[in-house]
């Protein structure tokens, strides 16, 4: 089982939104991480077959993207997902099982398996306009199923989500990704940390990292460096370097950065994550996270 990507290019006028990306998908969960605008769903738009390439092509076990039998192997969950808000969670499901072919004792037994899946049996009957924001993701991925697509492609599916929901919605990919090619496309580290075989870092249209976790984050092991400084120092250095961590220590300031060098002579080198790897990248939107103690 792959899904192999070709030299897939998309142009709009003097933009390359995607540039040349070429890549073998094979079965497991797959982390599409980059910041907004990178070109992750002009990518998957495109895998998806919404999208029609300037070049390149994609084909799933040697079936062009274009064709009906691709179509019948993939589940799509995009960004901005349309529901009917008076509808039910069952009357969406058939109503979308309707719109994928299905016979309607086909939907009706996928219906009541799926929404068992993602634990929405209790609102199986209650209007969708009533869900949370995690309840409305975990009945997108129902409806990706209903044809139990070898390809799971899903674009920003935790945005906006608790923390609570989106644990319990990476717990439910990753049981997905056992027996089927699942590309998890998203800006929030945390999303593809625990979860990803495979991590794939976009920037500017090209995917300039491939590889699990540990070979990714080789390239910034020796960069990542913790230091306590006086609140002068801590300034300059805020205002120089990437800071992923910033933390009043009484009359002292933390910082965990990101640096080619040491950047002072109190910073001692540090275990890398993929946090670190992501401002490394994408410094251009410093990561602040803002912690107190000691006061």
């Amino acid at each position: 089982m792959e899904l192999v990507i070709d030299r897939l290019t998309k142009q709009y006028k003097n933009k390359i939104a995607v540039d040349r990306v070429s890549l073998t998908i094979k079965q497991g969960v797959h982390g599409l991480l980059g910041a907004n605008g990178a070109g992750k769903t002009t990518l998957m738009r495109m895998l998806c077959g919404v999208l029609k390439p300037t070049g390149g092509e994609v084909k799933f076990n040697g079936i062009d993207v274009s064709t009906e039998d691709y179509r019948d192997s993939l589940g799509y969950l995009p960004q901005d997902f349309g529901y009917y808000p008076e509808f039910t969670a069952t009357e969406f499901m058939h109503y979308m099982a309707s719109l994928k072919g299905m016979t309607k004792q086909r939907a009706k037994e996928k219906t009541a398996e799926l929404i068992e899946l993602v634990s929405l049996a209790d609102a199986a009957k209650k209007k969708i306009k009533t869900f949370s924001g995690g309840m409305k993701q975990r009945l997108g991925i129902a409806q990706s199923l209903l044809n139990n697509p070898k390809i799971l492609i899903l674009d920003e599916p935790t945005a906006g989500l608790d923390p609570k929901e989106r644990i319990r919605f990476r717990n439910q990919i990753s049981q997905l990704g056992k027996d089927r090619i699942v590309l998890l496309s998203t800006h929030i580290v945390s999303d593809i940390e625990s979860i990803a075989r495979v991590v794939l870092v976009m920037k500017d249209g090209q995917i300039i990292q491939n590889g699990t976790p540990n070979e990714i984050l080789a390239a910034i092991q020796g960069k990542v460096f913790e230091c306590v400084v006086d609140n002068v120092a801590a300034a300059r250095l805020s205002n120089d370097y990437p800071v992923i961590n910033i933390r009043q220590e009484g009359d002292k300031t933390f910082l965990r950065l990101v640096a080619d060098m040491p950047p002072c002579e109190e910073a001692a080198p540090v275990q890398a994550a993929l946090e670190d790897l992501y401002l490394y990248h994408f410094s251009g939107a410093k990561i602040h996270s803002i912690e107190r103690s000691g006061m």
